[in-house]
Order: C-alpha cells, then structure tokens, then sequence
C-alpha cells in the first residue's frame, strides 16, 4: 500500500526516536535499518526540509529527530516524504456528472478505509510505537532488542 520511500522515512524516524536525543550519521542509521546509504541521504534531506529531523555537519554532529517523539505522528513523516500516499476520494474517479460530490457505495467505501488509515496514522506518535509491549522491538534483532530494553531502562 506504501512505498518503499515511506517505508524507509518510517524506519529512519522510529531509529532516531530510539536514540533521541543523540544525533546518528546516515551511515549508522542504514545500517540499523537496513536501508541503502545514499537512498537513505536522499530521505533524510526531505524530512529535514519538512522540519522532522535535523542534520549537524562536523563533529558530533549527525541526524536526530526535530520533534519530540510525542509530538510526531506516522502521518507526519508519511506525508513529510510522500504527501499524495494517503489520497482521500471526494469526488466520483469517473468524473461521473451525475455523480458529483456524491460517492457511488464502491468509491464510499474505498474512501471510508482510507480515512480510517489516516485516522489511525495521525493518532499514533513514535513514542507509542516505541513504548507499545512487544516481544519484537522495531528494526531489532534478539540481541540488540535486549542491550535497547536496558540501555532505555536506565
């Protein structure tokens, strides 16, 4: 249903918010995501021009998160990379006159499914996702999943 992009933006943000407030490089950032360095740099540069991260030059310097991770929402970082993903119907595809404003039963119910993913993305910050219980961290393996838990614990 997403692309890859919006896949990658929402795996780069969750990261930072394990880190927040430190700063990481791209390099550190691909690595823990697994996503490719330079498709990753390209990501990172709209974010920050949308305000949802911020980037350092120089040393200490890095990527972190622009917002609290209570403040940011999965729709804020989906629409930050791609704001056409989550496109609501409010008017008849078909350009149907007789149609108009007025949704057929099929277009309505496309639509009511979208809204209820845009709903659900705009209710739910980073840090939810990063303080929902779960035996799978995000983005973890086994063994980093354990050394986060302690290291957040502290």
């Amino acid at each position: 249903m997403f692309s890859q992009t919006v896949e990658y933006a929402l795996r780069a943000v969750v990261h930072l918010a394990y880190e927040s407030p430190e700063a990481r490089t791209t390099a550190q950032i691909a690595e823990a995501t697994r996503v490719p360095k330079d498709y990753l740099a390209k990501i990172l540069q709209g974010l920050a021009k949308e305000g949802i991260v911020r980037t350092q030059r120089g040393v200490g310097g890095g990527v972190s998160l622009a917002k609290d991770p209570a403040a940011l929402t999965i729709l804020d970082v989906v629409n930050a990379v791609e704001p056409e993903s989550i496109k609501r119907t409010t008017t008849c595809p078909l350009g149907l006159v007789a149609h108009g404003a007025r949704l057929c039963p099929l277009h309505k119910r496309l639509d009511d499914a979208v809204a209820l993913v845009e709903d659900a993305f705009r209710k739910t910050t980073l840090a939810e996702i990063l303080a929902e219980p779960s035996e799978s961290v995000p983005l973890c393996d086994t063994a980093e999943a354990q050394k986060l838990k302690v290291r957040k614990r502290v």
